[in-house]
Order: C-alpha cells, then sequence, then structure tokens
C-alpha cells in the first residue's frame, strides 16, 4: 500500500512539479493507472468502433454499475451513469409534473448551476421555487426547524412543497450538511427529497445512503472518487422509477406512454441511461479502474476517508494557528466531518453600514461596496493561481474573507502550512491596496467558480 501525502502525488498523479493542488473539490483528479486504463478503453473503440460500442460497451457498463452501486448501499438497477450531477438533477427535477401551487423547496447555500435550473422551471413550469435562508455557522437542528417552519408556513398559504432539494456537502462554505436528517422530514411532511451530492461519493461514507431512503440521489464520481470527467451518478429506489420517464436529451431509450407499459418501470429506467446520444462514455466504464486503486493501492474507502477528513481538521487548524484566525465550525462539531476546511483570512475590511448604500468601513476610515469586496477576493484567488501555480478558492462570506481548501491523499501538512504562508502574503498585499490596480473581476469573471 502507497504512502498517501506528496509521495502518492509524485508516485501516481500528473500534476505539474511546481503546481499545489489545494481545490479537489472543484473538478477533481485521477491517478495515472485510471489515465491509462481510459486511454487503453479509447484504442479498443477506435480499433473496432462498431463492435466496442455496440458489444463490449454494455457489458462494461453493468459491471460499472455493479461496483459502484454497493457505495450507495443501492440494487444496481437503482443507479444509472449521467455525465454530471447537474445533469442528474436535471433529469429528476424536468421528469416531475408540477400544478399551480407547487414549491421547490431549497437553501439559500444551493449550488448556483442548480438554482439557474429551478428559475429555469419556474419560466416553463408552475412551480416556484422557495429558499431558506442560511448563514454559517450553523448548528443541523436550527437548519431542521427552519425547514419545517418554511414548510408550515408554505402549507398555511395554500402552497405544497412537491420536492426538496439539499447537498450531502455544500460548495461553499465545504461543510457537512444533515441530508440525512431532511431526508426523514420529508418523508414525514409527504415531500420527495432530492439529495444533490456532487460532493458525496468517494468524499463521504453513503453506504447507508439507501437505508436513509432519499426519493433521489446524485453524486459526482469525477471529483472524490477519481474517476475521468465527466461521470455521475443518479441513484433511484425502484419505488419512483416511473416517475423518470426521458433523458435530457431524450435519446433511443425513450419510449413513449403506450409503449412504456409494455415494459417494467426498472428495465425502463435503466434501458433510458444505457445510451444518451454519441458521447466518450470511457470515463463511466473507468469506475473500475478507479476502485481498484483505491482498494489495491490505497487501502480502501475508510482508509481514504479517515486520512482525507484528519488532514483536513489538521490542515485547516494549522493555517489558522498560522494566520492568527480560526476555522469554521458549529458549537456541536458537525461542520468538518468532510475532506473540507475553511480558514477564516487575516483581513478585515469592517462592519457594514448603509449610507444610504450599503458600504463596509474599517477602522481607519476606509470604506469598500460589496462589489470592491468581490474584488479583492477575486483578487486573491487569481494571484493564487498566476504567482503561486496553485488555486487557493477565496470568498468573502458573512462578513469576512474565507478560503476553501480541499484534503487529499496526495496532500500533507507542509501543503496546507504553504498555503498559510501564501495567503499572509497576499493579505498584506491587499491591505496595501494592490488589488486595487488590476480589475481582476472584469479579467477573470466566471473562472473563479468553485
Amino acid at each position: 500500500m502507497a504512502s498517501f501525502g506528496k509521495a502518492m502525488r509524485d508516485a501516481h498523479f500528473d500534476f505539474a512539479p511546481s503546481y499545489t493542488p489545494l481545490n479537489h473539490g472543484s473538478f477533481g483528479a485521477y491517478p495515472t493507472t485510471v489515465r491509462d486504463y481510459q486511454q487503453s478503453l479509447q484504442r479498443e473503440t477506435e480499433a473496432r468502433p462498431d463492435t466496442f460500442i455496440r458489444f463490449r460497451y454494455p457489458e462494461l457498463l453493468r459491471e460499472a454499475r455493479q461496483a459502484v452501486a454497493p457505495l450507495l448501499g443501492a440494487d444496481t438497477d437503482e443507479v444509472v451513469f449521467v455525465p454530471n450531477a447537474l445533469t442528474g438533477i436535471n433529469s429528476v427535477l424536468r421528469n416531475l409534473t408540477y400544478e399551480k401551487g407547487d414549491v421547490i423547496l431549497y437553501f439559500s447555500t444551493i449550488y448556483g448551476a442548480c438554482l439557474n435550473t429551478i428559475k429555469s422551471l419556474e419560466d416553463t413550469t408552475p412551480v416556484k421555487g422557495v429558499s431558506i435562508s442560511l448563514t454559517y455557522p450553523i448548528e443541523d437542528k436550527a437548519i431542521r426547524d427552519r425547514f419545517i417552519e418554511t414548510n408550515f408556513i408554505l402549507q398555511m398559504q395554500g402552497a405544497r412543497v412537491r420536492l426538496a432539494l439539499f447537498d450531502t456537502v455544500l460548495t461553499f462554505p465545504g461543510v457537512r450538511f444533515p441530508w440525512e436528517s431532511l431526508v426523514r422530514l420529508c418523508k414525514q411532511l409527504n415531500v420527495l427529497s432530492c439529495v444533490d451530492g456532487a460532493h458525496g461519493i468517494g468524499h463521504i461514507d453513503l453506504a447507508h445512503c439507501a437505508r436513509v431512503g432519499p426519493d433521489f440521489f446524485i453524486s459526482n464520481c469525477y471529483k472524490w472518487l477519481m474517476v475521468p470527467r465527466g461521470c455521475a451518478v443518479l441513484c433511484v429506489p425502484r419505488r419512483n422509477h416511473h416517475l423518470i420517464k426521458t433523458t435530457y436529451p431524450t435519446s433511443e431509450g425513450y419510449l413513449p406512454q403506450a409503449q412504456r407499459e409494455a415494459v417494467s418501470p426498472t428495465e425502463y429506467f435503466v434501458r433510458l441511461f444505457e445510451k444518451v446520444s454519441t458521447v466518450d462514455a470511457t470515463p463511466y466504464i473507468s469506475v473500475l479502474e478507479a476502485l481498484k486503486f483505491r482498494e489495491q493501492i490505497c487501502g480502501g474507502e475508510k482508509q481514504i476517508r479517515d486520512y482525507c477528513t484528519r488532514l483536513a481538521r489538521e490542515g485547516g487548524e494549522l493555517m489558522a494557528a498560522l494566520m492568527g484566525t480560526a476555522v469554521l465550525e458549529n458549537e456541536t462539531g458537525t461542520l468538518r466531518d468532510c475532506c473540507f476546511t475553511n480558514v477564516r483570512l487575516p483581513l478585515d475590511i469592517g462592519q457594514p453600514r448603509r449610507d444610504p448604500i450599503l458600504l463596509y468601513e474599517n477602522r481607519q476610515g476606509e470604506t469598500f461596496s460589496p462589489e470592491e469586496v468581490q474584488a479583492m477576493a477575486d483578487w486573491i484567488t487569481e494571484r493564487s493561481v498566476n504567482e503561486f501555480d496553485s488555486f487557493l478558492a477565496t470568498r468573502f462570506y458573512a462578513g469576512a474573507f474565507w478560503t476553501r481548501l480541499s484534503s487529499q491523499i496526495y496532500l500533507d501538512r507542509a501543503d496546507f502550512e504553504w498555503a498559510a504562508k501564501v495567503l499572509l502574503d497576499l493579505c498584506d498585499r491587499a491591505r496595501k491596496g494592490e488589488w486595487r490596480s488590476v480589475s481582476t473581476s472584469a479579467n477573470i469573471q466566471g473562472r473563479l467558480d468553485i
């Protein structure tokens, strides 16, 4: 079994020698053995396209589904592959039928593209989206209480919560979300639950997922399971297979309703997703090699989780100590049970005030608009890319600057120490106003999403 840390990075990953990969959560990374396996599949495809795509691929696809299903505690025929979590979420939300008064309930911490999906549905169907506001740190109980309260208020207004959408681990701040207890609440309230597990499989233990019983569960494999981009799993229990009537785009597996009645809902569900248009589907069947690497080289899922969760805690605390700040956590200590750490930066812009517009004023009497505050955060991230060959995701959140870092088997404490030193330097330069010399947001708009 290989050692974790820099030795793992050098032996099994393709990073540039000067690159410090502290943002695994955005796009993931996969080992060279998985890269080589995928390339061998691509060569096999090109050698005999019809033979591979028509005959060999369906066999490998079923093997991959069989291999990944136990990680969710699911049956093979409850799991299909899609290119990414967003495709899976769209597949669920757009297959449901909505009536006037129907509501999709979500939290203000929702991933931006998922929010756009709800807005799109508002434009094209009778459904409305309702957001529950959260500001971290917050206790899990408070989240549940707000969910119950909002559902009650909507019922009193004559609305029906058709579906609730929430995460396993949030994108920003990167914290564990109480998805299990929210699924249970959904069952009690007769609300469909759709869990966005973009940061799920390979990140946190999900072997109990089927027992928890969400109505729909989607998780990226290319992020934390070390599978090539793009690959995600859509897990739908048999009781809900009848709700999935088409893929997006609609493809060759689709049957009109009259013909659909001749096959079982489960058979139809699996068939729908076997081939959705002609794409390079080798990431799906590379799952087998990724799981082999994780078991044989890394020692298994628990070994990986334990190392990454511990390193995220220790690395974040080390950074906070070096910068004289703090990590993001609540009183009951539930937020950091994952592979992210969120560390506050030593950069103070003061308290917000309105006169009449929103401004932040520091102790020196300098004022900053919200746009300037965001430009400062963007500048720090951009400098980490162009000067230090990394990506230190930085945002202004809840009155302070925070960085979200990802732990992974190819990192160790030294990488977090390095990040703290870089951020100390950048914060010092930001205080001196260097961020004003470059219109960061205009230059790299859209490139800093995490």
